[in-house]
């Protein structure tokens, strides 16, 4: 467990990195338009990488132990930052969502923080409620009207993508229990219902679906990212075209250092680059997942299963967005998009996940 946690360290030290130096390359274009420094996105990443390696070591010293003692607190101050950022005047709206709070020039999503405390919050109920969790109602109707209440508030801003990532991360955490598969065919068959009467309701929903479905039925509308994307994906070849030489970030790939990045590394650095890439990440996954597995206490078990999870599935749903298999989500991909809040929270959750590993040598 110990050579684990270096490993893991080490390998999220460098993919947070390799992310920095993409946010460079992908975004020096946009920046020294609409900023006229080049460099703007790649400075802001910066200090958000030194802050989250220091979180990240900070976090690894704290007993876990220590969040389940403190979890009524954490979920309470995720819930009361979920309803601040709603208020106008307080919460920002950027991309048609008010889920920011725009400090200087910084913005923070509140909905990056309840990640962690959710996973945190559910974490401790599994493992005091773990005999009570074949009983639906007593074990996991309480639970997942927590779930549903966090996942109202996020549609509120609304921001379907991470609201959807942090219900089926937990979802899955209560899966690994007592809790009897019947009763998730069930909540499956529900949660799709509830998801196409989601998309119904929304128009803008709807038109990712069309655009997923046939993205040529509006090339210049709701079909351009995913057209664009593919445009990048496409020519990169088994080497690429060279780093920094990406032709889609010229105005063509909107915004390529956030969502589509991977789609930027694949045209400058081809499959070789993408390889090695995927590679990282599964072999974090692996780390992550071999902590879970080798944890003795439940606690922290779940703990490390939710914080791991919610990585894992995040990343599968950005690349799936990126080659097209699924619709545009806004989900960004964990350590390598720009975004202070994405790796701030990424860093904090492998931090626990550091602190852990070294509980259980």
């Amino acid at each position: 467990m110990k050579h684990i946690g270096y490993k893991l360290f080490i390998s999220v030290i460098i993919l947070s990195l390799f992310g920095t130096i993409m946010i460079y390359s992908s975004s020096h274009i946009w920046a020294l338009y609409k900023f006229n420094d080049a460099y703007k996105y790649l400075k802001n990443q910066l200090v958000f990488f030194i802050i989250g390696v220091f979180i990240m070591i900070f976090l690894s010293k704290i007993d876990y132990h220590f969040y389940k003692k403190k979890s009524n607190l954490i979920i309470f101050i995720c819930f009361l930052l979920l309803v601040l950022v709603l208020i106008p005047g307080i919460g920002v709206i950027r991309n048609g969502s008010r889920s920011w709070f725009g400090i200087g020039g910084f913005g923070i999503q509140p909905s990056e923080a309840a990640k962690i405390g959710l996973i945190i919050f559910v974490s401790k109920y599994l493992s005091n409620n773990y005999d009570i969790m074949s009983n639906i109602k007593k074990g996991v109707f309480p639970i997942l009207s927590i779930v549903l209440l966090f996942f109202v508030l996020i549609m509120l801003e609304p921001d379907f993508g991470t609201a959807m990532v942090i219900t089926i991360s937990l979802i899955a955490m209560i899966f690994i229990s007592k809790v009897k598969v019947s009763f998730f065919l069930k909540i499956g068959l529900t949660g799709l219902i509830g998801i196409v009467l989601l998309i119904i309701i929304a128009p803008y929903r709807m038109a990712r679906i069309v655009s997923f479905l046939n993205p040529w039925s509006d090339p210049l509308g709701s079909g351009f990212q995913i057209i664009q994307s593919l445009y990048a994906i496409g020519p990169g070849g088994l080497f690429g075209l060279g780093f920094g030489n990406s032709i889609q970030k010229h105005f063509y790939l909107p915004e390529p250092q956030t969502d589509f990045i991977f789609s930027i590394i694949s045209e400058e650095l081809g499959f070789i680059g993408v390889l090695i890439v995927t590679s990282l990440f599964f072999f974090i996954f692996l780390l992550c997942i071999k902590v879970s597995l080798n944890t003795k206490d439940l606690f922290g078990k779940y703990l490390s299963f939710g914080l791991s999870f919610i990585i894992i599935f995040q990343t599968i749903l950005n690349l799936s967005v990126v080659v097209g298999l699924i619709p545009v989500t806004g989900v960004t991909l964990p350590f390598i998009s720009y975004g202070g809040s994405s790796l701030l929270v990424s860093m904090a959750s492998i931090g626990i996940i550091l602190n852990i590993s070294k509980n259980n040598i």
